[in-house]
């Protein structure tokens, strides 16, 4: 039996841990969650490039900056007001909005401080800014059947 290596075409069924830049976990998946190698699987391109040429059983610690990983924080997605002018049910840190521009574009934004009457919301991700830390497990690679190739996507998804 030959080892799979992870190269286009292939599906990848991975688990990773993200620790922010304080080293804190944000985020652990322990159910494999699966890819197609090279077909827009929306990863970081960093992470995807990384694991081409890897197996089941290979675990990797990947390093992203923000401009590799969640962005820049972009101070123009944060607002301050008067906590009078909020909601009564908004006024709480980890309060979720959802709001649309002009454009009719739809943006979350999340309370992230209330002080001196004052509540401020973000609509940057909670990771933008930040240098993170990823630790990935491959746990299987195996061959994308026809369908999922001619698709581009793995059997039992729906197209987006």
């Amino acid at each position: 039996m030959t080892t799979e290596t992870i190269r286009e075409g292939k599906v990848v069924s991975l688990t990773y841990r993200l620790r922010d830049e304080r080293g804190e976990v944000v985020e652990h998946i322990d159910v494999p969650i699966s890819y197609m190698q090279g077909y827009g699987s929306g990863l970081f391109d960093k992470i995807e490039r990384l694991l081409e040429g890897h197996c089941a059983g290979d675990t990797l610690e990947v390093t992203l900056t923000p401009e590799e990983g969640f962005g820049a924080h972009d101070p123009s997605l944060t607002f301050t007001d008067d906590l009078e002018n909020v909601p009564t049910e908004l006024r709480y840190v980890g309060a979720r909005l959802e709001a649309q521009n002009a454009s009719g574009e739809s943006m979350t934004f999340v309370v992230t401080g209330i002080e001196n009457g004052k509540l401020t919301v973000d609509a940057n991700h909670p990771l933008a800014g930040q240098t993170v830390q990823f630790t990935i497990t491959v746990r299987e690679v195996r061959d994308a059947t026809p369908e999922e190739l001619r698709s581009g996507q793995l059997a039992g998804t729906a197209l987006q």
